[in-house]
Formats: structure tokens, C-alpha cells, sequence
């Protein structure tokens, strides 16, 4: 069992990418498409990353992305911020922990009859974070289930992308619903794959709830008795989307998280836009650019990463767009712009490519323009031949041309 971190939640359908907006750039080689499409890929995989993690967070790093240390109450005192979290998260100052074997306990009751075998457990005073893990079998076969335990700050986008069902475009999965229980808690419960090429037909279903308070209780269960490199035990998981859903929504888990010690560090209030760095959705901008004759069928962004996307058709053909919008970027903006970049007369730079796609769909192609102006925001917009990079050529080109490209990445609504 890895280690449970949320600042960069785990994807079950991908490595696990942990490279920050900047490192993205300082990885960046002399390849032409890696320089150009950095941006767009560092907004894809986070927004992969937060759906259907198999762990959550434990109480040290809890904050949105570009956001240290407390933030301050209006009185300027961050003491006095960092006691009103640990009231507001905690209903004691010293909470009893809630030992690893308690947990299992907890969730072989909450599981149907059935033999246990394999547990294994940290408690809510243990590092990095709770969770708790057994192999289940109801007779019909075995199955890991998997529990984590943690935080999320109430209110913020972080919460919020918790619950949200992943894009078609970039997760595969069969069913995914989002709801919200009658004391104010959503719960997201996905039915989805552990593999994303369907090498092995592995199925990962899970539920991801998060109270009003921010407690955030993660359940995973696979059709296997190991969540990779185990033979296939059952058709399915052995617990429906309405059983997963109740078994996420237990009080038991509730108790567990406000027994887990309080990170005196992690920020009172979202914080706003300004310090965010994002004013407006992305998507939505992207929306209002977008040529007129497209039928938007999907959307989707994660407003911390600067990342949206759409995906549209002319009606000859599925596209996806995507677009990332990078503050700051100045400092590796000679590793992204070789001497070869043409400079407009206001000093933006703009880089424009054509070539293959890189997530193995049979003939998908990417037209990209990457631009960044003299402050150092960088706007880089992706266009395919398909509705998903990892699904066959819907079309030979993308429904959007260069120069319309060109002119989205260029619109001063990105400032």
C-alpha cells in the first residue's frame, strides 16, 4: 500500500505524476511537441490524478496547489487562524486515536458475510494518514477493498474536484454518478478500470465522499484480490454503486478522520481567486472562443492547474481541445521558446506544431500554438483528430484550424 498523499492525489489509471507547473518546463527537452504541449499535459494528468484515487490524505499538506501555511483571519494573527481550524476540523483538542486494528474491525462489519484474509492497517495517529485494507471474499470471490482517511478543506476546489466525475476524454470508465446525502455530503461513486489500455481487464469502483466539515472518506474495491499483477476472481466487485455508497457514508469513518491529529499549518479559508491565480474557469473561457458551428459535447477543468478542455464536433467528426494557462512562466520561457519563435509586435511569443499524437490512438494527430506573453503567462492550446488521444482518428484533421488555434491562444481574455 503506498503511501496516502492528497497535495498530489494518486490516479489508478496512470503512474502517478507528481511534476509541479515549473518543473514540467525545466523538464522540457530540445523536442519541438514536449516544449509545446508541457502545459496541456501538466493539466491533464493532475486532472487524471484527482479522480478515483486509491488513497487519501492523511493531516500533514493539506492545501490547494500554490497555497502554503496558514492563511490569515481578519485580525492578520495566524495563531489565532490556526486554532480556529483545529476548532473547526477537530471537536477535541486531543482526540483519542483510532487504532489500525479498530479500522478493520470497522470495515468488516460495514462489508456483507464474508472471509477476511490479509488485513492490514494504520491508525489515525500514524503517519502519513489511516487506511485500511483486506481481501474479501463473498463466496463469489475474492476482492481487495481498500479504505483511506483524511481531509479536504470545506469549500474549496480541491473538495469540489474530489466529488466531480472524470472527463470521457481522458478517464475510461462505465458509470459514474455524483449525489448528495441529506446531511449535506456528496459522494462520487465511479465504476472504472485499474489499467487505462484494458491490458488486464481489472475493474476499480469506488466512492469518494467529502462532508461539509471536509471529511473525506475514500473506499476502493477491485475484482481481484490484488488491485495489479493478481488474476481476475469475479466479474465484477463485490459491492454495488448503492452499496459502496452506504458504506462510504458510515459515521464510523466520520469518527475515525476527527480523531486524526489536526495539521496546524493547513489554511482556514479557500482562498480566493486572486491568490489562486485563477479568476475564471478555463473551460468556460474556452467556450466563449470557441468558433461558432461546433456542438460542445464534453467539458471539463481544474481551475488550481490553469487546465480546460472541450471536446466538439463540426459534424464530421469528434475533436478535443485542450488549453492550459501558466502564470509566471518567464523563467524557463527560453527553454520553451527556442530563437526560432516568432515575436509579435507586443512581444508575445507564439511556437506552432504539427504532428503525431502521443497516447497511441491509431491515426490521432495534435496541432498545437503555444504562446507566452511579456509577463510571463503562457497560454498553450491543443487541438486532435479525435475525441480522446488514446481512441482511434474520428477524422483526418481537428475540427479547429491553426489560425483558429492561433487566435484563442492570442485573445486578451486569458488576461
Amino acid at each position: 500500500m503506498p503511501d496516502i498523499q492528497h497535495s498530489e492525489p494518486l490516479d489508478p489509471f496512470e503512474e502517478r505524476l507528481t511534476a509541479g507547473l515549473h518543473d514540467a518546463g525545466n523538464a522540457f527537452e530540445t523536442d519541438r511537441a514536449a516544449l509545446a504541449t508541457a502545459g496541456a499535459l501538466k493539466g491533464r494528468r493532475r486532472l487524471l490524478r484527482r479522480r478515483n484515487a486509491a488513497v487519501l490524505s492523511g493531516a500533514a499538506g493539506i492545501a490547494l496547489v500554490g497555497v502554503g501555511g496558514a492563511l490569515l483571519l481578519p485580525s492578520g494573527d495566524p495563531a489565532e487562524a490556526q486554532a480556529a481550524h483545529a476548532t473547526a476540523a477537530t471537536p477535541t483538542a486531543t482526540p483519542t486515536p483510532v487504532s489500525g486494528a479498530a479500522l478493520i474491525k470497522t470495515l468488516e462489519k460495514l462489508l456483507p458475510d464474508g472471509t477476511f484474509s490479509k488485513a492490514e492497517a494504520r491508525g489515525t495517529d500514524e503517519e502519513p494518514s489511516p487506511y485500511v485494507h483486506v481481501v474479501y471474499d463473498d463466496g463469489k470471490g475474492a476482492s481487495a477493498v481498500e479504505v483511506g482517511l483524511g481531509r479536504v478543506q470545506p469549500g474549496s476546489d480541491q473538495a469540489r474536484q474530489t466529488t466531480r466525475c472524470p472527463g470521457k476524454a481522458f478517464a475510461h470508465y462505465d458509470a459514474c454518478g455524483t449525489s448528495r446525502l441529506a446531511d449535506g455530503s456528496v459522494v462520487m461513486v465511479l465504476q472504472g478500470y485499474e489499467y487505462p489500455d484494458r491490458r488486464v481487464d481489472t475493474k476499480l469502483w469506488s466512492a469518494e465522499l467529502v462532508t461539509p466539515q471536509g471529511q473525506h472518506v475514500s473506499i476502493n474495491e477491485w475484482n481481484a484480490a490484488a488491485e495489479k499483477d493478481a488474476p481476475i476472481t469475479r466479474s465484477q466487485p463485490p459491492l454495488s454503486p448503492d452499496r459502496l455508497r452506504k458504506v462510504a457514508a458510515a459515521t464510523a469513518w466520520r469518527d475515525a478522520v476527527d480523531a486524526m491529529p489536526v495539521d496546524p499549518n493547513s489554511p482556514v479559508t479557500p482562498p480566493s481567486p486572486t491568490e489562486t491565480g485563477a479568476t475564471l474557469s478555463v473551460t468556460s473561457t474556452l467556450r466563449t472562443l470557441l468558433p461558432k458551428g461546433l456542438t460542445v459535447s464534453e467539458t471539463g477543468d481544474t481551475d488550481d492547474s490553469g487546465f480546460g478542455y472541450a471536446v466538439v464536433d463540426d459534424g464530421k467528426g469528434r475533436t478535443l481541445v485542450q488549453v492550459n494557462v501558466q502564470a509566471d512562466m518567464a523563467d524557463v520561457e527560453g527553454q520553451l521558446f527556442g530563437s526560432d519563435a516568432e515575436v509579435l509586435s507586443d512581444g508575445t511569443k507564439v511556437a506552432e506544431h504539427q504532428g503525431p499524437g502521443e497516447k497511441g490512438g491509431s491515426g490521432v494527430v495534435m496541432w498545437t500554438v503555444d504562446t507566452i506573453r511579456t509577463d510571463g503567462r503562457r497560454v498553450v492550446i491543443s487541438a486532435f483528430n479525435s475525441g480522446a488521444q488514446d481512441t482511434p482518428a474520428t477524422r483526418t484533421t481537428p475540427a479547429l484550424t491553426m489560425n483558429q488555434l492561433r487566435t484563442i491562444a492570442l485573445s486578451p481574455n486569458w488576461l
